[in-house]
């Protein structure tokens, strides 16, 4: 398939210095908690996305605050979404908000929030 119509955002905050390792397992968390959103409500994007190969992109901001208005901004656009708060039993404070998984949705839909933010 040349082109994937749907995909995974994971937007991570690059102020928490996390370890790979602590990355990796944050990231897992919200793409697998994005996912079950997206099938519970959004089943056709679900299904597209699961047959297509499950894209995922994975960027950064720089702030808790910049987070925050994407997961509200993604909600005004009826995306799934999954914001992921540690528990805080290895790197960083309890109740720290790490990242946030937007879609799978149409690749159009998550690009308008998305689509400029830097790689991680």
């Amino acid at each position: 398939m040349s082109e994937f119509r749907y995909k995974q955002v994971i937007v991570f905050r690059s102020d928490l210095g996390l370890s790979k390792g602590k990355v990796a397992a944050q990231g897992g968390h919200a793409a697998v908690s994005a996912a079950e959103e997206a099938r519970k409500h959004k089943k056709a994007w679900w299904e597209a996305w699961i047959n297509e190969g499950q894209r995922k992109i994975a960027v950064k901001v720089k702030s808790e605050k910049e987070l925050l208005e994407l997961e509200k901004q993604a909600k005004e656009l009826a995306l799934p979404t999954a914001l992921i708060i540690d528990r805080g039993l290895t790197e960083i404070p309890p109740d720290t908000i790490t990242c946030l998984g937007i879609g799978p949705a149409p690749t159009e839909k998550v690009d308008k929030l998305t689509g400029e933010l830097t790689l991680l």
